[in-house]
């Protein structure tokens, strides 16, 4: 049995990914903004909640599909758009797509990915490929990324709304965290003492793929915090959205609401689904977990479009609190990219079995044989001694 086989939670595929990376890097994916309380917040709040099993129930047979944005999911899972996957496993973005598709869920590819929009469809024909979008300055830019999506079969277009600026991730900040890496005394001895990370990173190098010679990597060292500034639209509005929806012309999803007026918006401009994120606790410190704006959303959407919690979730039974809550599926960043720092394509397919095993186990249990047939009556409830 391999080591990436007895990885039996998400946490374990944790420590192996710390285990590999140089410590910057590490953190890079682990942060989050300000003091982490809403990087916390997001576990804990799920964490929390408790769910109500009911025996006497056949659950022989057991179905964890749900219909998302149109087509199938094997799960209620989607891999999110991280930026820089590729600096973490070489070709980062290739195999986390590809093992997506082969567990038949959805990959969202980032803007701010290594491999560009063109090399992931051409390695990875098929498969239900979602493109995530942020509103550039360069209006052609941003034209010319929608239409090279489009081009690459790219199903859904992803467009997140929560970065106007680059939150302050102190993590980042004090290991001076840049693209390519800065040569700092600390930061060499952090590489040296990591020489399976080293030789893939010397083979293969680090890149904003989508971005060619707008990318700060060709002009010296870059925060990301210098990247966003130089490339991100802080002024873009709904009106914005409104426009690249059109331009776009086809399913559309909206990331980074946690107000129910936010979500009208979305909806009302024609989103297929809007997905209830905080950014993974790495922009805004000290506001609401995704689980914890989730149930306002829900009442504001109305059954106006799907939703998609993203933020927190570590267990397959998150997914099943997340569907008793009103969610469609989730998204998950940080776990996958801890199975792909760790082993690359069998770290993330490891990473999503281990969700399909807890999953499955917990509709057994639960007394549940379909998620779709999960609800509010699936979550525990204390009852009033009012």
């Amino acid at each position: 049995m391999s080591r990436i086989e007895r990885a039996v939670t998400i946490a374990d595929l944790r420590t192996l990914a710390q285990r590999r990376l140089p410590r910057s890097i590490f953190e890079f994916i682990d942060g989050g903004a300000g003091d982490e309380r809403t990087l916390r917040d997001n576990v804990d709040d799920l964490a929390r909640l408790r769910l109500m099993p009911r025996v006497g129930v056949d659950v022989g047979t057991r179905r964890t599909a749900v219909d998302l944005i149109g087509a199938t999911s094997a799960l209620p899972l989607v891999l999110a758009p991280t930026g820089l996957a590729g600096l973490y496993w070489p070709g980062g973005e290739i195999v986390a797509a590809r093992a997506a598709k082969q567990a038949g869920i959805p990959f969202c590819l980032s803007t701010n990915s290594v491999a560009s929009i063109e090399e992931v469809a051409a390695a990875v024909p098929g498969g239900d490929r979602w493109f995530q979008l942020y509103f550039l300055k360069d209006p052609a830019l941003m034209s010319g990324m929608l239409r090279r999506a489009k081009a690459s079969g790219y199903r859904v277009l992803c467009m997140t709304l929560d970065l106007a600026v680059h939150g302050r991730r102190e993590r980042d900040i004090r290991n001076a965290f840049t693209v390519p890496l800065r040569p700092r005394l600390r930061t060499v001895a952090e590489v040296l003492a990591r020489p399976a990370w080293l030789a893939g990173f010397l083979r293969n190098g680090v890149r904003f793929g989508n971005f060619a010679d707008a990318a700060p990597s060709s002009s010296g060292f870059s925060s990301i915090a210098q990247h966003v500034a130089k490339l991100c639209d802080a002024s873009a509005t709904w009106q914005t959205v409104e426009a690249v929806a059109r331009e776009w012309d086809g399913p559309f999803v909206v990331k980074g609401v946690l107000s129910p007026e936010d979500a009208l918006h979305a909806v009302e401009l024609g989103a297929e689904a809007v997905i209830v994120s905080n950014h993974g606790g790495r922009q805004l410190d000290h506001v609401p977990s995704a689980a914890a704006a989730l149930p306002a959303v829900m009442r504001a959407v109305a059954g106006r479009a799907q939703v998609i919690l993203d933020g927190g979730v570590r267990r397959g039974v998150d997914l099943v609190k997340a569907r008793a809550l009103g969610a469609d599926a989730c998204m998950i960043g940080r776990p996958f990219l801890w199975g792909l720092a760790a082993a690359g394509e069998p770290g993330v397919a490891r990473a999503i079995e281990v969700f399909r095993e807890e999953l499955d186990i917990a509709l057994a249990l639960l007394g549940v044989p379909s998620v779709d047939a999960v609800d509010a009556d699936c979550l525990y409830r204390e009852a009033s001694t009012a």
